[in-house]
């Protein structure tokens, strides 16, 4: 079961499907990259028989037979982060909807009593010494690519936005950027034989690809690019290895080594 305001490609595998209201349509709050917390208010209200993801819980647990209550009320949930928060690394405790109504800029860490931290570890960092961790890097050789292959890298277009969920659906965007296209440097088409807006295959270490090409000398010679907004055949998931960094656990998303061939229409 997933809660969701579109039909994507993920909740289309799931058995239910609950609508919920969109962040323009429910009251909350958000917090910025830069850890600001801003008050969120509803501009419009949802369709009918649509019902917020707090409804839902609560209904959950009453079907359920919990003897906990969860509240619907976003300013009373928020309430109970702060009290949960307090202490701790992202400490809300000073916050509630009342405060944030009177558009002070809140920035986390915001214990109680004090005025927020607009600048995280101006004077210190999180550590018993205030002193900062640095770790050593050594980053491995690169494996050599193999004839017939050429690294890959995946990443965004102007038009779209992560899945590509939301902006895929608006007409304009669509309409610039409808599929995913392989950037491939000229010199490089003419070597493996790709034409500009011609269809080429993509293959990975297990499935492949097929997308438009889109010759341009913005890209090295020795890459190709694929974005990675787009569902099914196109996703570039399909093609990108399982590797992890040891260290922080990041995908190794921007060097994966593919075969790219042309594919012919009949």
């Amino acid at each position: 079961m997933v809660c969701d305001f579109f039909l994507s490609e993920t909740a289309e595998l799931a058995d239910v499907v609950l609508p919920v209201p969109q962040w323009a349509e429910e009251e909350g709050t958000m917090t910025s990259l830069e850890g600001r917390v801003i008050r969120r208010r509803a501009a419009l209200a949802p369709p009918p028989l649509v019902r917020s993801e707090l409804w839902i819980l609560a209904e959950l647990a009453r079907r359920l037979g919990s003897p906990s209550e969860f509240p619907v009320d976003p300013a009373v949930v928020f309430d109970e982060l702060a009290r949960a928060s307090r202490g701790g690394p992202a400490d809300y405790s000073g916050l509630s909807h009342e405060l944030l109504d009177t558009e002070v800029a809140a920035y986390w860490p915001f214990p109680v009593g004090s005025a927020g931290t607009p600048r995280m570890f101006l004077d210190r960092f999180a550590h018993s010494d205030g002193r900062a961790r640095l770790v050593v890097v050594r980053p491995r050789a690169a494996e050599p690519v193999a004839d017939g292959t050429i690294a890959l890298v995946t990443g965004r277009l102007l038009e779209h936005y992560q899945s590509g969920t939301q902006s895929r659906r608006v007409p304009e965007l669509r309409a610039a950027a409808p599929g995913a296209r392989l950037e491939v440097h000229p010199a490089t088409a003419a070597r493996l034989g790709l034409v500009d807006g011609g269809l080429a295959s993509v293959r990975g270490a297990l499935a492949a690809v097929v997308c438009r090409v889109n010759v341009t000398a913005d890209i090295r010679l020795d890459t190709v690019f694929l974005p990675f907004h787009f569902p099914h055949d196109e996703s570039a998931n399909l093609v990108t290895v399982a590797a992890t960094d040891p260290l922080s656990g990041m995908p190794e998303l921007k060097r994966t080594t593919v075969r790219v061939e042309p594919v012919s229409v009949s």
